[in-house]
């Protein structure tokens, strides 16, 4: 594609005549189609083009079965959440349900939320 850009541009520019394009030869102007055009008989001879094809719909296929999980809930991402979340919660609960557990002498020191 920038191949192709490059070269609207080059014969854009040689047609009105801008600047120094004007007196280039029509060779160099369509140069870049001739490029853009080997670049896209190789890319689909050497299986590139199918290549990113596929990716992209193994994607869009992810995608979907990702949201359709969401929308039933049970997502991946919303039941890892839901995991820690809890995990996290239960760490709190017993960590304030046993008073007499001194801290550790590894834990950092805490400190007083009011000013």
């Amino acid at each position: 594609m920038p191949f192709v850009i490059v070269g609207v541009l080059l014969l854009l520019a040689k047609v009105a005549e801008f600047g120094p394009f004007a007196t280039w030869s029509w060779w160099i102007i369509l140069a870049p189609f001739a490029m853009a055009a080997a670049w896209w008989q190789f890319a689909d001879s050497s299986g590139l083009t199918m290549r990113r094809e596929m990716d992209k719909m193994e994607k869009r296929k992810f995608d979907r079965r990702e949201k359709a999980m969401e929308a039933l809930g049970m997502g991946t991402r919303r039941s890892k959440q839901v995991t820690k979340a809890r995990k996290d919660a239960d760490r709190a609960l017993s960590e304030s349900a046993d008073p007499t557990q001194a801290p550790s002498p590894l834990d950092p020191p805490r400190r007083d939320p009011r000013p």
